[in-house]
């Protein structure tokens, strides 16, 4: 396992919730990013934000560590939830605040 890739793995088993976002919970950089920030600030849920432009590693590491080609990428408890539109649809139909409530 690579640096990124065990950094990633530690602030995913660190963190109960982590959004792996371009750039920050307040100052998003891209609208995939901001439509999941929208949506868990609005659930009142606290989360880390970790920006992967600031980081090349962790941006391209994160895409190998959950197979998944693109960002955001979404965790709760150390597991993967999915990008936006995934998020989106959990969000909308309630899924996402049952796995919160947990």
């Amino acid at each position: 396992m690579s640096d990124a890739q065990q950094k990633i793995q530690k602030t995913i088993s660190d963190n109960e919730v982590v959004l792996f976002m371009k750039g920050t919970k307040d100052f998003p950089q891209c609208g995939f990013s901001a439509t999941i920030v929208q949506i868990l600030k609005n659930l009142g849920t606290d989360f880390l934000d970790v920006d992967v432009l600031r980081d090349s590693e962790i941006r391209q590491g994160i895409k190998d560590f959950s197979d998944w080609p693109t960002i955001p990428q979404l965790y709760i408890k150390g597991e993967f939830l999915g990008g936006c539109d995934i998020v989106k649809e959990m969000f909308q139909s309630g899924e996402l605040q049952e796995i919160l409530k947990k």
